[in-house]
């Protein structure tokens, strides 16, 4: 595996979505950057991570939304390196252990990583964090990490062990009591866990937005229209969201 490649390949995909070179950055957010792109939000149980489906008009990356949200943004970022660099394949089924599979998902994973915890940036927390370079990464390091990137604690053990900072043993044992340690050291907890119930079914980006353009070139009906976004998961649009105290406008 050229991981080096994998890195570059991550830094041209941060700068193609509008992040800079090593801050974290909200993949969520910056996916909306790429226009013919839907994703979608779902639960799908405990050996599906994500899934991907090219078309030559548009593509669908569905997230498992069952899982915590840390692991959420690396199932992104890891079904983004099947959209632009699997190119031999129209749809891609993702398991949710990391750094297995084929070669290409193993990539996949390597690819999130980079994408999500840049080399440079990574590396000059470590370095401000110990005291001299033989020093072992601690637990307070890890979350510190996890939180700054905003990643799952699995997927921060997957890229410390790639760089020889934990053996195997060592992030096995670290992967007990994740919440637990997190709240005692002063974080807060959401990313540990998945969004809400009734927030793990949405619908953003190119779907939403064409059944929009569509209605307005009267090109659908209205019910058509709302049975699409019901379709979606969109239920909030169509007929709105309880608001009990009104809109802040900040």
């Amino acid at each position: 595996m050229n991981t080096m490649d994998l890195s570059n390949k991550a830094a041209s995909v941060r700068k193609k979505l509008g992040g800079d070179a090593s801050s974290p950055i909200d993949i969520f957010a910056l996916i909306q950057n790429i226009p013919e792109i839907t994703m979608t939000l779902y639960p799908l149980g405990s050996n599906i991570s994500g899934i991907c489906v090219k078309n030559k008009s548009s593509s669908i990356l569905i997230v498992n939304s069952g899982m915590s949200i840390g692991r959420q943004r690396f199932t992104l970022a890891h079904e983004l390196y099947h959209y632009y660099f699997d190119e031999n394949t129209l749809s891609t089924v993702c398991p949710t252990q990391i750094d297995t599979g084929d070669s290409k998902e193993r990539e996949a994973d390597h690819f999130a990583s980079y994408v999500l915890i840049p080399q440079q940036a990574l590396y000059e927390l470590l370095q401000s964090r110990k005291q001299n370079q033989k020093q072992k990464v601690t637990l307070e390091d890890i979350l510190f990490l996890e939180q700054y990137f905003k990643v799952s604690r699995k997927a921060m053990l997957f890229r410390l062990q790639q760089e020889k900072e934990l053996t195997r043993n060592e992030a096995l044992h670290l992967q007990t009591n994740v919440i637990s340690s997190a709240a005692r050291l002063g974080y807060d907890v959401s990313l540990y866990k998945p969004l809400d119930a009734h927030n793990q079914k949405q619908t953003l980006g190119y779907y939403v937005k064409s059944a929009e353009k569509l209605l307005e070139n009267n090109l659908i009906s209205t019910g058509r229209y709302e049975e699409y976004l019901v379709d979606a998961f969109r239920e909030d649009i169509v007929f709105g969201e309880e608001v009990h105290e009104g809109e802040y406008v900040d």
